[in-house]
């Protein structure tokens, strides 16, 4: 059940952060900053999707999701948190070799998914 609050809130904060660069950034940054704005909240969403899918796969499996919710929660909050954030406050450099970061935590969850394929011994 936790993987689905979680998706719940990234995906309302995905939302508020794809609405926000539609409308409240439009005169504050250039027009190629609020195309990586929409990358971020683009990923941020599809992230939240996937672990309210997670969530959903752990409530009728009754199989554990931690590593790969983990690793997308993670990843989300490194990769889009990042770009956000570099965006608003560009004085922040430091948060620039984030974003990888959470791009790879976002690939590994991904394939972590290949681990719950695999049927358990009870043949789910």
């Amino acid at each position: 059940m936790i993987w689905m609050v979680v998706a719940a809130i990234y995906g309302a904060v995905a939302v508020i952060a794809g609405a926000f660069g539609a409308h409240g950034l439009r005169e504050i940054l250039p027009a190629e900053k609020i195309a990586s704005w929409n990358t971020a909240a683009q990923y941020h969403l599809l992230h939240s999707v996937a672990l309210l899918a997670l969530g959903v796969y752990a409530a009728t499996t009754g199989r554990s999701v931690a590593l790969p919710g983990t690793l997308f929660a993670a990843g989300v909050l490194l990769f889009s948190g990042s770009i956000y954030a570099l965006l608003l406050a560009p004085s922040q450099r430091w948060l620039g070799p984030v974003t990888p970061i959470g791009g790879v935590l976002m690939i590994a969850a991904w394939l972590t998914l290949i681990a719950l394929a695999r049927p358990t011994q009870q043949g789910q």
